[in-house]
């Protein structure tokens, strides 16, 4: 697989051209096999995925008990991996989201119980999940900065964080990566997030790059949402919404067929195609869909085709926001 470098410096982290993100395998899409689960993660690793991404909260610590369990019975030299994990959310016993805590003893609080839940000693890339509004940013980085001076975590990034806010934690402590949404239907941070990351040197790992699964060319009109799937709210996915969404979908698909891919290859490697600077979260939860992702690295977009697809999916085209509303009021990154 080909590599691409996030961040600069001191703080730059050679990763392969796609990442793999391992919410989907915790619930957030409805139930997922776990041996399969983990076959996915072997997968991706063989295939040259090092990066892999979690986050504390998804499945209340599932998630990375599932990657700390994929780690030992794949027998995966820690070195050869890439970790990187998101913290600060809060849920309660019946899953419901409570918030976020970024204080400096909490940040260290959870990455004490991170590294025992993968059975690890230490973590490549630490980030908060969204920014804490009680705290300043600040405070988080300086302790993530504590983290790395005893040896407990490599790098720091950031999460969903606007330009502001990136350049602030910056000038505390040399900035990986910015994860944020980023997908042919969510092109919010071609604004002023991406000059701001460019020009201060930091990476961008894009999830949602397949709007989870709108825009994969898999999704239609009859497909339900199991239990505990968040898309069941989610507003892109609900009434006129969809059917505006799928419109754009099948536009996609006309120009993917047209190139012998799929419409999932072509989303992915219109990603890939805006910047050697951003790597691709994919989040595969399933081997044949980890294969599907894999192919779009072969997929060569010329200018022309960019230009068809930009007339074909224009930028704010897609229909509804890409989080319910109270949700969208905790991203920094909307503001």
């Amino acid at each position: 697989m080909t590599t691409r470098t996030l961040g600069a410096g001191s703080a730059a982290v050679p990763s392969g051209a796609l990442g793999l993100g391992l919410m989907g395998m915790s619930g957030m899409y409805g139930p997922a096999e776990e041996s399969e689960s983990i076959a996915t993660i072997g997968a991706a690793v063989e295939a040259g995925v090092d990066l892999l991404d979690t986050g504390d909260f998804y499945g209340m610590g599932h998630n990375e008990m599932l990657l700390g369990r994929a780690l030992r019975e794949l027998k995966l030299d820690r070195d050869s991996v890439k970790i990187s994990v998101k913290f600060g959310a809060q849920r309660g016993p019946d899953g419901g989201w409570l918030g976020y805590d970024a204080r400096p003893a909490a940040v260290k609080t959870a990455l004490a119980y991170t590294l025992t839940r993968l059975g690890v000693d230490h973590i490549d890339i630490y980030r908060p999940a969204r920014l804490d509004p009680e705290v300043p940013i600040e405070e988080t980085v300086g302790a993530i900065s504590e983290l790395i001076q005893a040896g407990y975590v490599r790098q720091v990034g950031l999460s969903e964080v606007g330009a502001e806010t990136i350049r602030r934690a910056h000038a505390v402590h040399p900035i990986t990566d910015l994860q944020i949404e980023y997908s042919l239907i969510s092109r919010s941070p071609e604004e002023s997030i991406l000059p701001t990351t460019r020009e201060l040197g930091i990476g961008v790992t894009a999830y949602g790059v397949l709007s989870r699964g709108l825009i994969s060319g898999h999704w239609t009109p009859e497909r339900s949402t199991g239990p505990g799937d968040f898309r069941a709210h989610a507003p892109r996915f609900q009434g006129e919404n969809l059917a505006r969404n799928l419109e754009l979908v099948e536009a996609l698909r006309t120009i993917a067929e047209g190139k012998g891919v799929s419409v999932a290859q072509i989303a992915i490697a219109w990603v890939l195609a805006q910047g050697s600077d951003i790597v691709p979260l994919i989040g595969a939860r399933r081997r044949d869909r980890l294969t599907e992702a894999l192919g779009a690295i072969e997929v060569e977009l010329t200018p022309a085709d960019l230009d068809v697809i930009e007339k074909a999916v224009p930028k704010g085209a897609a229909a509804g926001d890409r989080y319910a509303t109270p949700q969208m009021a905790t991203l920094d990154s909307e503001r």
